[in-house]
């Protein structure tokens, strides 16, 4: 009588019949039988890699699995079929008629696997596609012009939509991919990381100046005509700091819009105080007050935690985290040959 071992595999008789039922002569199994509720597809994987391998160990070495979970795998898929696919020898195992009759079946599907396989990973892996980027109208009009034709040049397969905004909730909404931000996100979904430190320079046109007169210490910054914000205080807070409390009537200009703000200064309204990166495109504006230690904002890259795995946007944070510092730090040196 034919012995049943204790995976899915069976001893051969000497009459070489096996001790469970087989299909029916007509062939596959009937609609009413086990093979057609709930089959397995991963087992497809177990089967074919011992149908190659001639054996549970080699198959199991192949798989980098345990031979005992090999076995329960192939005796599950055949309770799934009803019947056994593999019979024991001397030297391994030898397929049945059944296995050899599902064979190309099984081997179009572990192609069909690989394939997919190969196109999920060309998926993660691709640099090329839209990337959207968001910033503030500053950094969008005077930093990112620079970087992101930088970014053009060295991946050609990356098309930039940037959204000058200055709403910190644009990720969260995934309305952009990236953020370019002077402000860390305090938002638990999303990733940020600072990259560099932008210097802030009290600054002036040249006309007021001129008509003003030069200034020699901080507190004569009182006696001049200010540029302010409207409703935002880090300005105030600023001055507060430095041990001169003001209120917001000192500043004879007042705006919140940045860009504006900028323009008003390069328009000789009065003294201003702006990212130092942004002097570069305001003709006629200058630093004062050297000795004045403004602290500087930081500058964070932040994304979605839930995008933060794809390869695209993973690869223009990557350059933006490298591109800013540079573009700063060059953008700094030109402002300090242009006032030697």
């Amino acid at each position: 009588m034919p012995q049943t071992t204790h995976g899915g595999v069976r001893n051969r008789s000497t009459e070489g019949k096996d001790d469970r039922p087989t299909p029916s002569a007509g062939g596959p199994v009937g609609p009413g039988s086990p093979g057609n509720r709930g089959f397995d597809w991963a087992l497809v994987q177990s089967f074919l890699a011992v149908l190659d391998a001639g054996s549970l160990s080699g198959a199991a070495k192949k798989l980098g699995a345990q031979q005992p979970t090999l076995s329960r795998q192939i005796a599950s898929l055949e309770a799934q079929l009803g019947a056994p696919l593999f019979e024991r020898t001397g030297r391994g195992v030898a397929p049945t008629a059944l296995a050899l009759a599902i064979a190309d079946d099984a081997h179009a599907m572990q192609r069909g696997a690989e394939q997919l396989q190969q196109r999920l990973a060309h998926q993660r892996i691709r640099t090329s596609g839209t990337v959207r980027i968001t910033t503030s109208q500053v950094a969008a009009s005077y930093l990112m012009p620079s970087v992101l034709a930088a970014l053009q040049a060295a991946e050609p397969g990356i098309a930039v939509e940037l959204v000058a905004s200055n709403q910190l909730t644009n990720l969260l909404r995934r309305e952009a991919d990236i953020a370019v931000r002077m402000v860390r996100p305090a938002q638990a979904s999303l990733v940020a990381k600072k990259i560099a430190d932008i210097p802030l320079t009290a600054c002036a046109h040249q006309s007021y100046l001129a008509r003003a007169g030069a200034l020699r210490r901080p507190d004569e910054l009182l006696r001049h005509r200010l540029v302010g914000y409207d409703r935002d205080d880090a300005l105030l807070r600023g001055f507060a700091a430095m041990g001169f409390p003001i209120g917001r009537e000192q500043f004879v200009l007042r705006t919140d819009d940045q860009l504006a703000y900028g323009h008003c200064v390069a328009a000789g309204a009065g003294i201003g105080f702006l990212a130092a990166y942004s002097l570069r495109w305001l003709p006629g504006v200058v630093p004062v007050l050297p000795m004045l230690k403004i602290p500087p904002l930081p500058c964070w890259l932040a994304v979605h935690r839930e995008i933060r795995g794809s390869a695209l946007v993973r690869h223009a944070f990557d350059f933006l985290a490298k591109a800013i510092p540079r573009e700063l730090a060059a953008q700094e040196a030109a402002l300090k040959m242009s006032l030697a």
